[in-house]
């Protein structure tokens, strides 16, 4: 028994040990982050910022790599279907990780099954804006004057298409506010800002990084913001929820990786990232985005996604959105 014992506790030491090494041995090669989106936009450049600080921490060079489609489905894939040794990563947004497998009948990936949450990385609002056109200030007067409308001048929204976040921010809004709106889906938001500043649309649901540049300069008007209470990022610009209670939409972005990536290597990468979100600069170039960096641990950021792929689940079925 003694000896049985024994054999088992020197096991668990030696496994200890090799983990250990895993770790401390890791990387050995070049690391590629994937960002689903095209270069510019907020998930290209949280990738390249979290690729220059690892590189800096690390002899290994860590490489941001584009594979935009399909609303960030193709890039996540590409991860999805990587072998899982820490060499291929993911920075993936609430789209492709959370809502995606919602919108889309053939998906080549299943999130709960095929990537292994890292941390938590950056979150942030949405922001609600208006062309001056618009006759309202608050969100409030938005309501009514959504509410006035006959159905030939009702209000118009942009979205990036059917099942896109900024779509369903507008949904959500719409039967909470009990208001009307015609939908105007767009292929990118390039041609949404264009529009809005144009005259073209009236209110679009927006990520802030495409929008703040506007409202600085007073081309668009800011109603509110979709995060559970008013955010330092844009002073004196409240929440829908004050006047549509319950209202919350929050966009974010974490690290991820393939399933069966080893643990060691998965708390590596969770230590290295809890550092790099603490630095000042990296908390200030993402101030830049109207975002905030915000890390966690892999098991809290798994509890997010679940929660998040059920609540888009219901939602996506509220609205009517029939998958593709």
């Amino acid at each position: 028994m003694y000896r049985t014992t024994c054999w088992a506790a020197s096991l668990l030491v030696l496994s200890a040990c090799a983990l250990d090494a895993l770790a401390q041995a890791y990387p050995a090669k070049p690391i590629r982050i994937i960002a689903p989106y095209p270069p510019g936009g907020s998930s290209d450049t949280i990738a390249r910022t979290v690729a220059m600080k690892l590189n800096e921490a690390w002899a290994q060079p860590v490489v941001v790599e584009n594979r935009s489609g399909v609303g960030g489905s193709i890039g996540t894939e590409v991860v999805a279907k990587a072998a899982p040794d820490g060499y291929t990563l993911l920075v993936g947004n609430v789209q492709p990780v959370a809502i995606n497998n919602n919108i889309y009948k053939k998906l080549g990936y299943d999130t709960m099954r095929d990537l292994l949450p890292i941390s938590l990385a950056v979150t942030g609002p949405q922001i609600v804006v208006v062309h001056p056109s618009v006759p309202a200030k608050t969100v409030k007067e938005l309501i009514n004057v959504a509410r006035g409308r006959k159905e030939k001048d009702r209000l118009n929204y942009g979205s990036s298409g059917p099942g896109s976040i900024s779509q369903l921010a507008a949904e959500l809004f719409k039967g909470m506010a009990k208001v009307d709106m015609v939908h105007v889906p767009y292929k990118g938001s390039a041609l949404i800002t264009t529009d809005l500043v144009g005259g073209h649309l009236d209110i679009v649901f927006s990520d802030m990084a495409v929008m703040l540049p506007h409202v600085k300069s007073n081309r668009v008007r800011a109603s509110g913001v979709t995060g559970p209470k008013p955010t330092p990022l844009v002073p004196g610009v409240p929440a829908v929820a004050e006047t549509v209670p319950g209202f919350v939409i929050e966009s974010w972005w974490g690290l991820l990786a393939p399933t069966g990536t080893p643990d060691a290597i998965v708390k590596r990468l969770n230590g290295e990232l809890q550092r790099i979100l603490q630095l000042n600069d990296v908390k200030e170039r993402f101030a830049s985005l109207g975002v905030e960096a915000k890390s966690s641990s892999p098991a809290e950021f798994g509890v997010l996604i679940k929660s998040e792929l059920t609540r888009y689940a219901k939602l996506i079925k509220d609205i009517g959105i029939t998958p593709e």
